[in-house]
Order: C-alpha cells, then sequence, then structure tokens
C-alpha cells in the first residue's frame, strides 16, 4: 500500500517508464540471471522496489541508484552462487551402496572364498564398478593382481598300502594324517610290539572308552601327542585305528596347520582293521609309500587408479574375500547343515563404501593426491592380498601420503552413533583433524571412539609396517560375525553412507595441505586376538610363511621382542623349552608363560641360529 501511494504521481510514473527504456537492455539481463537464483529472487525485488522510491524524488541520482542497484544485484547473485558451490560436492548414494552389498553378499557367489568361483565373480563386480567410475586399471594384468595362497596339503595318487599282500584303496581304507612326513615302509610288523626301528601301531578303543565323559578330550591333540612320542622312541611309522563302537570322527584335513613329523602316521579304517588286526600277535607284511604335497590356489586383488596429477598418492582400501562355506575354520558357526557365509559387514559393507568413494573421487577429484583404490582379497586367511601389495606394489611406496582402510563398517548403531577409528596415533595430523577445532572441517557422521595402534587383525596393517600412515574404520563386532547370519538385511545403509561422507571429508580436508603426512610408530593394544594369553611377545606373524617356526612380520614398539632385540622377519622356533614350529604351536607355548615369568627365544636371523632372554 505504501509504495503504490507514493508511486501514484502520472509524474513519477513517467520518470519511471523513461528509465527503465533507457536502461531496458541492462535490466533485461539482470532479470535473466535474478531467475536463476530463486531463494534470493524477493530479496532483490525489494531492493528495486526501494530504489524506485528513491528515483521519485530526484532525477539527479539516478545514475548512483543504478550503480547501487546493479552492486546489489551482483553481490546477491555472487552470495546465491557461493552457496550453490558449498554444497556442489557429491554425496553418497544409499541406493548404490546397497545394490553393491546386496549382490556381493548374494548365495550367488557362495561366500567369496579366496580362490574360488565365487571370489572371481566378486573381482569382475569390482572391476566392473571401478570401470564405471572413471578409474584406470592398476594391477598387474589389467584391474587384477593375483598372488598365490598355501592351500594345505593333498594326497597324491602315489599313495599306496598293502597288509598281506592286499592292496587297500587310498581314501577309502586308509589316510595319512596331515602331520605325517613323506616314506615308504616294508616291514614285518607285528601289532603288539612297539620297538625302536619298527612300525607301531595304536588302537583308539581304549582311549576313546576313557575319554566318553570328559568335555576337554581332544582326539586330534592326543595324536599328535601319540606321534611325537613314538618319533622320540624311534618308530618307522605309526598306524592308528579303532575297534571300538564309538565314532572317532577322523578323515584326511589337508588344511590342519602343523609340524610335519619325521616318520609317517597313517589312520586305517574300522573296516579295514577289523579285516587284518583281528589278531593282535599275528605278524603282518607291511608295504606302504605315503605321499603328500602343498596344494596352491590363488587369490585376487583388484585395483584402480585416479591419477591426479599429483606427487603423493592415497591408498583406499577394503577387503571382499570372506568365508565361503568355512571350509577354512575360521567360522563361529556351530551346526552340523553346511551353510553360505553371505559376509555382508564382513566385508561386502567395506568394499560397498570403496566402491562408492571412487565415484565421489572421481566427481570431484583431489589436487595434490592420487588415489589408489584397492580391493583385497585374502583377508580372511591372514592378510594375504594386501601383504602381496606391499611386497609388490604397483605405484611407489615412497609416494603414498597415507592408507585408510574400511573394514565392516555397515552397523552403525543407530543409539550410540559409534564407530572404531584406529590407527589414531600413526600420524600427529589424525589428532589435528579429529580435535574440536580440525573437526569443524569434517562431516562427523558419528562418535569416535580412537585406537592409536597401526596394527590389528585387518589390511591396514601390512601398510602400518611399511611405515605409513593409516586409519582403519569399524563399526564394531556384533553376533553374527563369521556366521551365515550376516547377511544384507542387517545392514544400517544410511548409517554406512554417513560414514562414506565423513571419509569424502576427510580426504578432501587433507587434500588441501600440500605437505606429506609425518609417520608415528605405535604402540600395540590390546586385542580380542591376544586377551587369550596372559602374555605376549609383541609381534605381528607373517601369515603367509609356510616354513618352520614364526616369521615375524613387524615387531611392536615397547613389547618384550623388542626389549630382547628381535626384528621384523626373525623366525622364532623356540620360547624356553618349547619347540615352536607352527603358528598353532606357537599361540600354545604363549598360553604357559604368565607375565614376570623370565625365559629364552630361540630363531633364526639371516640364516644364523640365535638365542636371546626374554621377560613377559
Amino acid at each position: 500500500m505504501r509504495f503504490a501511494k507514493v508511486l501514484g504521481n502520472g509524474r513519477n510514473r513517467l520518470r519511471y517508464r523513461e528509465f527503465c527504456v533507457k536502461h531496458n537492455e541492462k535490466c533485461r539481463m539482470k532479470k535473466m540471471l535474478l531467475y536463476r537464483c530463486k531463494p534470493l529472487r524477493k530479496s532483490i525485488f525489494a531492493v528495486r522496489s526501494f530504489l524506485k522510491i528513491i528515483l521519485v524524488f530526484t532525477r539527479s541520482i539516478r545514475n548512483v541508484s543504478l550503480n547501487l542497484s546493479i552492486s546489489l544485484t551482483l553481490f546477491f547473485i555472487a552470495g546465491c552462487a557461493t552457496q550453490r558451490q558449498a554444497t556442489s560436492l557429491p554425496e553418497p548414494s544409499v541406493s548404490n551402496i546397497r545394490s553393491h552389498i546386496e549382490y556381493l553378499a548374494s548365495d550367488k557367489l557362495e561366500g567369496r572364498r579366496t580362490g574360488t568361483e565365487g571370489e572371481k565373480l566378486a573381482a569382475e563386480y569390482i572391476r566392473n564398478a571401478f570401470q564405471n567410475a572413471g578409474l584406470q586399471p592398476k594391477g598387474s594384468d589389467g584391474f587384477f593382481q593375483t598372488f598365490p595362497v598355501a592351500d594345505g596339503k593333498e594326497m597324491t595318487a602315489a599313495n599306496a598300502l598293502s597288509l598281506n599282500g592286499k592292496e587297500l584303496q587310498a581314501g577309502t581304507d586308509f589316510f595319512p594324517l596331515v602331520y605325517s612326513a613323506n616314506a615308504t615302509v616294508d616291514a614285518l610288523a607285528s601289532l603288539a610290539l612297539m620297538e625302536k626301528g619298527e612300525p607301531w601301531f595304536w588302537d583308539l578303543e581304549e582311549t576313546m572308552a576313557g575319554n566318553v565323559h570328559n568335555p576337554h578330550f581332544d582326539l586330534n591333540e592326543t595324536l599328535v601327542a601319540r606321534a611325537k612320542d613314538a618319533v622320540r622312541k624311534g618308530a618307522t611309522a605309526l598306524f592308528v585305528y579303532n575297534t571300538s563302537k564309538l565314532d572317532d570322527g577322523l578323515h584326511f584335513n589337508g588344511t590342519e596347520k602343523t609340524e610335519t613329523l619325521s616318520i609317517p602316521v597313517v589312520y586305517i579304517s574300522k573296516e579295514a582293521a577289523k579285516k587284518y588286526f583281528g589278531d593282535p600277535s599275528a605278524l603282518l607284511k607291511l608295504k606302504a609309500k605315503i605321499e603328500l604335497v602343498e596344494k596352491k590356489r590363488s587369490g585376487t586383488n583388484v585395483i584402480g587408479y585416479l591419477d591426479n596429477g599429483a606427487a603423493k598418492t592415497i591408498i583406499l582400501g577394503a577387503h571382499f574375500d570372506h568365508l565361503g562355506y568355512g571350509e577354512d575354520h575360521n567360522s563361529l558357526y556351530r551346526g552340523n547343515e553346511k551353510q553360505i557365509h553371505n559376509g555382508a559387514d564382513d566385508n561386502a559393507s567395506g568394499t560397498a563404501a570403496l566402491i562408492e568413494l571412487a565415484r565421489l573421487l572421481k566427481a570431484s577429484p583431489l589436487k595434490n593426491n592420487n588415489v589408489l583404490c584397492i580391493a583385497f582379497s585374502g583377508e580372511e586367511l591372514g592378510l594375504f592380498g594386501s601383504k602381496y601389495f606391499t611386497q609388490n606394489p604397483t605405484v611407489d611406496l615412497s609416494s603414498v601420503n597415507f592408507m585408510v582402510n574400511m573394514d565392516m563398517v555397515g552397523r552403525l548403531n543407530d543409539s550410540s552413533k559409534t564407530i572404531t577409528v584406529g590407527g589414531y596415533g600413526t600420524s600427529p595430523t589424525w589428532g589435528e583433524l579429529f580435535n574440536p577445532q580440525g573437526k569443524q572441517v569434517l562431516y562427523n557422521a558419528a562418535a569416535y571412539r580412537f585406537d592409536s595402534s597401526g596394527t590389528g587383525p585387518s589390511d591396514h596393517t601390512s601398510f602400518y609396517l611399511k611405515n605409513i600412515p593409516v586409519l582403519f574404520y569399524f563399526t564394531g563386532l556384533h553376533a553374527d560375525y563369521h556366521k551365515p547370519s550376516d547377511d544384507f538385511d542387517k545392514i544400517n545403509y544410511n548409517g554406512e553412507a554417513a560414514i562414506v561422507k565423513h571419509i569424502f571429508s576427510l580426504l578432501q580436508a587433507v587434500d588441501k595441505s600440500n605437505a606429506k603426512l609425518a609417520f608415528s610408530k605405535t604402540r600395540e593394544t590390546q586385542t580380542a586376538t591376544t586377551a587369550r594369553f596372559s602374555v605376549t611377545l609383541g609381534i605381528m606373524p607373517d601369515y603367509t610363511f609356510n616354513g618352520q617356526g614364526v616369521r615375524a612380520d613387524g615387531v611392536s614398539e615397547g613389547r618384550p621382542a623388542q626389549k630382547a632385540g628381535l626384528q621384523a622377519g626373525d623366525i622364532i622356533t623356540a620360547i624356553g623349552n618349547y619347540k615352536t614350529p607352527s603358528l598353532e604351536t606357537y599361540m600354545q607355548t604363549l598360553g604357559r608363560f604368565k607375565k614376570g615369568d623370565k625365559t629364552t627365544v630361540s630363531y633364526s636371523r639371516n640364516g644364523k641360529n640365535l638365542v636371546t632372554a626374554v621377560e613377559f
């Protein structure tokens, strides 16, 4: 009403029309710009109306008004453009994350066990996703990098056993136990005699009956102990059989990891034992050839690259392998029915986050860092894929700025909204970014629980051991961990998208600095793995090592091994009087000691056998 009354004068209206005709082209251009910034249109119209009022009072300020109008218009346009730029970063897609997880955790892939057809299908899917995101191949064969995996032992066709001239069927009538030596046996043997230089026979009947109500009885441990006793007493072989009515459950298990003994250890079936071992005093003409060979399979890493023309490279990683049907004995499922372990959270969730980050980083490239995206396989077997990559890198590791690992990021709790961030102590930069001032530049998806250690049961450990700063994102363990029930319908997809957005903001924040991150060594933290023992040496075992002993991949600062002078690459062969030919025996041996105990560690370094004192 007020504006209409002022402009109602005919003379004033005429003056304003003359003004508009004179500046018609400029006004038209301003309108075009204004309509592209709708949120501010009303504000600008108000300013223009205010200018109209001023014009009715004096002709002399016309040019001043025009300049002011243009200046204010440009100010609002610039503000709108700034607002558009601030919100122009791409957003994570919940539907993308969900579709990736639903495929990777589907029954079609049969649990993505390393070296299987399911792992191959998963690798091809990830490669296609990397290609669609615009990544360049950076493996040793396109996007792929294959690596060998020890797959236990298998019997060869040369295995043979005859009793009194009758041939027994390998695999059915007999089989060697996995710790058996390769050897031939030709003897006239007695079931009843256990003498040096002769093959021994052991009936499980008495042992099975005596432990039928013993909940702590472990037949495999008992067998290994008896076989070692036979070796010490000079037996040339040990043949095991069972004449009781109790089922011993023994079968050939080539994936069992234990030391190889110096004599053949052979199990003979109940049917064959009943046929040939009825008379304990009888002599048997025995001929045997036992041969086991190491079995190999291959795993595949999938590697894509965003080349931003920078001197430094950030590595983003997540493992995509899982447990298959639990064949590698790393499942926590205790049911009798064979089931697929789909591993939706572990770690289809991390893989989906990796793929989505690749898409975001292609759409909004970093300026000071290239990005290498790696989907690792073999993690569930002992970090095989990441260790192989760090030993056979496809980029110069000295150019790597830092590594971010995402493992199990799909179960963000909507109540606590807490995510564990590991590797916090591996660079001073992390403390600066996550402090109250630094967090202002991050998208804070959740509350943070920090773990300073650079090591842990996931692939970032392999990079930390190469003196590369790391971060490890993890939403926590749950009741479905390593069980068939870890399915895609239990994933918090909105929560995962928020974590992806947070990591994306962190990468953008770090990229603003052109400096390379400083690396800091950290102290080992007590984990679920070490909590079973009252003491640890403080080494990171090399799970890929197949020789005799336990090779240290790394040694933690301030722990007993480091204080005793042990180094990465040392092979521990004994602790005190207890030999440690395998990781299993090493772990069993640790259980014999308590805090404050003093003993020795025998180890080899560069082919030399050494001994050092250690205190737990």
